[in-house]
């Protein structure tokens, strides 16, 4: 394949990215008004958030193994037509259930293209130094995609209404699914995994249980929750022992003795706890207590889009030059001290103020995605790539859902108890915490010992490595 239509088919790969991504953090700024619109209360908010990252983190390790048994091509395509048909029936919800069963149906085409897409750049950029730039590239859309999606939402939702948010996913959706059948080659992975409906239904259990004791916390009762909990604990107990001993596991355990993987999984899970939170802590505190519009709100997060757009790319190239210690080091120290500054905003803090936060805060999220995938995937055997990739993509569904679940939480105990703002302090204190979880992991599992056990565990891999990915 020429070098030229290598760019093309990561282009379209991208452009399956942009409307994954953005529907991250797109919904998020139009959640004051959808929750006025359909009268939900904040863990309705939640779940509208909370059931498209979860759906995603559930079904991507699948939607990977299902790629590599009847093509990649034509699983990504049939994710383009889920995810588009799902985006048109969200803009037509009548109500909150439908909404949120209509964000799973989106989210359900979604688990067929990242996980897909990564498989297919992996696949096509096989020298080590175009793959690392290619996964750059990778990263810094998703970067940009998600940190756009406040301002695209603040936009439509004031021009039009909330419902128009899922309205530009449909023609970049059509785009990419009539691109993907001219440009894009079909590919199967040697000898597919056999599907895993076992490990694929613990992995529900597990996030959904865990999820919903946080989110239902607070008005359910305590109680209730740590039943949830109990069960998820059991339920990720399950997972490990039955897919240690599976010969062609959904999750293979094996790859956890990488510090490498075991850190880039980690760090995905803490960096985008803290955005989820960040998100909805500042949609609830610009537009339902300070009072701006949805485009006045979305506007304020556009130092962060900024960002995203000038240090993504920078991140990626700086991942494939000198590695990911120093992105991942950068990126730590942002988010920290964003959330140590945000526990000082009041009500009456000037926008300005405001703003230089935000681009602080936006400085560490555009560092932090490409150092994640190219470490996660770094060390495994090339077959083993597309799994690993799936892995790093379900951690960031699983820390933003977290962070989203646990942050709603803070805010609706603070409801009950000293008010808003005390609570919203709690929320970017935690922030602050994912932040120096970051950096931690980011130094520990990027030194030279990190590496040798990433060598040691590509070894191990080999056996299995005909399996494919």
């Amino acid at each position: 394949m020429s070098r030229r239509r290598r760019i093309l088919v990561l282009l379209i790969c991208c452009m399956s990215l942009l409307i994954v991504a953005l529907d991250n953090t797109i919904v998020n700024v139009a959640l004051p008004a959808l929750g006025h619109d359909l009268r939900a209360p904040v863990s309705g908010l939640q779940w509208t958030v909370d059931a498209y990252t979860l759906t995603l983190a559930s079904l991507l390790m699948l939607s990977g193994s299902t790629a590599d048994r009847i093509g990649r091509r034509r699983t990504f395509q049939t994710g383009l037509v889920a995810f588009t048909i799902g985006s048109l029936l969200c803009s037509l919800a009548p109500s909150l259930g439908w909404l949120v069963a209509f964000r799973v149906l989106q989210a359900v085409g979604g688990s067929m293209l990242n996980p897909v897409a990564m498989s297919i750049i992996t696949n096509t950029f096989t020298d080590r130094r175009e793959r690392a730039q290619a996964i750059g590239v990778w990263g810094g859309v998703v970067g940009i995609s998600m940190a756009l999606g406040p301002v695209i939402g603040g936009l439509l939702t004031d021009s039009v209404n909330w419902r128009a948010i899922f309205w530009i996913n449909v023609p970049i959706g059509l785009a990419a699914l009539v691109l993907t059948w001219l440009f894009v080659p079909e590919s199967k992975a040697p000898r597919a995994r056999r599907i895993d409906p076992v490990g694929q239904v613990l992995v529900i259990l597990l996030l959904g249980t865990l999820t919903y004791g946080i989110i239902e916390g607070p008005d359910a009762g305590w109680g209730v929750s740590a039943g949830c909990f109990a069960v998820a604990a059991v339920a990720l107990a399950a997972l490990v022992v039955y897919e240690s001993r599976r010969e062609e596991p959904l999750i293979d355990v094996r790859f956890f003795r990488s510090a490498p993987f075991s850190g880039a999984a980690a760090i995905a899970v803490s960096g985008f706890a803290a955005l989820g939170s960040f998100l909805f802590l500042n949609t609830l505190y610009l537009q339902s207590h300070r009072g701006l519009s949805a485009l006045d709100a979305g506007l304020c997060t556009l130092p962060i889009a900024l960002m995203a757009t000038v240090f993504g790319p920078l991140s990626g190239r700086l991942v494939g030059t000198r590695g990911p210690r120093v992105p991942l080091a950068v990126a730590g120290v942002c988010l920290t001290a964003a959330g140590v500054l945000l526990t000082g905003v009041t009500l009456s803090t000037p926008i300005p103020a405001l703003l230089a936060v935000y681009v602080v805060f936006g400085l560490g999220f555009a560092m932090l995605n490409p150092p994640i995938t190219n470490t996660a995937v770094s060390g495994m055997p090339l077959a083993q790539a597309g799994v690993a990739a799936a892995v790093a993509s379900t951690s960031r569904q699983v820390g933003q859902s977290l962070g989203v679940a646990i942050a709603g939480s803070v805010v609706a105990a603070g409801a009950h108890g000293a008010g808003f703002m005390s609570a919203a302090h709690a929320g970017w204190s935690i922030v602050a915490v994912y932040g120096v979880l970051v950096l931690s992991l980011g130094l520990l599992t990027t030194g030279r010992w990190a590496r040798r056990t990433a060598d040691r565990t590509a070894e191990r891999l080999q056996p299995r490595e005909a399996v494919g990915a």
